[in-house]
């Protein structure tokens, strides 16, 4: 219980350090006539401000990922972090870009969300949706794939793989990864970079050496290292940057 307590007073000074009130809130979001369970957190003003939609990774929606979409709206972006796993484990794509659209339509039924600057963040399988998802839909003015799976595809399910659509990628992408991922090794993530150099896209690749998959969070928590703060300001400064 202590611990649990020294926690959540960490994450409200975090929070508060950040300069914004939050209020966070679990939601549904109606998507193939199905209501997925999601988590919602918005900077406490009502004046339109940019957005973002978290696709969380295959651990499903641990704290650790609450935690940073409260992190995400104490920096001011009203933040949805989608739970693609409600109904099933390993969803379809078409299944998944399905939500996506229908998250994006329940963030344009609120006043405080600005349509014009909304952004994807997606981990692990979250960040394979963000590197296929952020080419086919030209809504997302910037997207942050962490330690994803540019060449995994080929299945009924998965029919295509997300270096197939760099061709069609106009928003910026971060990507955030590390030297020591074995499910997602680092030699397949520089050849997608050069891929995207090749084709002339603007993107950013931040290498973290000696990190493994899934280098965010420990225990379902955020980690407290060094890897994992300064990937998260990575993520809010390319936010603020392109999302306006």
């Amino acid at each position: 219980m202590l611990k649990h307590t020294l926690t959540l007073a960490a994450l409200a000074l975090s929070t508060a350090a950040l300069g914004q009130a939050v209020r966070g809130t679990d939601v549904n979001v109606t998507s193939g006539g199905r209501a997925y369970k999601s988590y919602l957190a918005a900077p406490a003003s009502a004046t339109p401000k940019p957005a973002v939609i978290l696709l969380h990774s295959f651990r499903g929606l641990e704290q650790g990922y609450r935690d940073l979409v409260d992190e995400l709206a104490a920096a001011g972006f009203v933040t949805l972090a989608l739970g693609w796993q409600t109904f099933e484990q390993e969803p379809s794509d078409a299944t998944v870009k399905a939500l996506v659209e229908d998250g994006l339509k329940f963030l344009g039924t609120r006043r405080d969300v600005n349509m014009n600057a909304v952004g994807l963040t997606g981990f692990c399988a979250g960040g394979r949706y963000t590197m296929l998802l952020l080419p086919q839909m030209k809504q997302f003015k910037a997207g942050v794939a962490w330690y994803g799976f540019p060449d995994q595809g080929g299945t009924a399910a998965k029919p295509q793989a997300p270096s197939a659509y760099i061709g069609q990628l106009t928003a910026p992408l971060l990507i955030i990864h590390g030297t020591r991922d074995q499910p997602s090794p680092i030699a397949g993530i520089y050849a997608y970079a050069q891929k995207l150099d090749a084709a002339n896209k603007v993107f950013k690749l931040s290498v973290y050496q000696g990190e493994p998959h899934s280098f965010l969070l420990k225990d379902s928590r955020i980690a407290d290292t060094f890897a994992s703060r300064d990937a998260r300001r990575d993520m809010l400064n390319y936010f603020r940057e392109y999302l306006r």
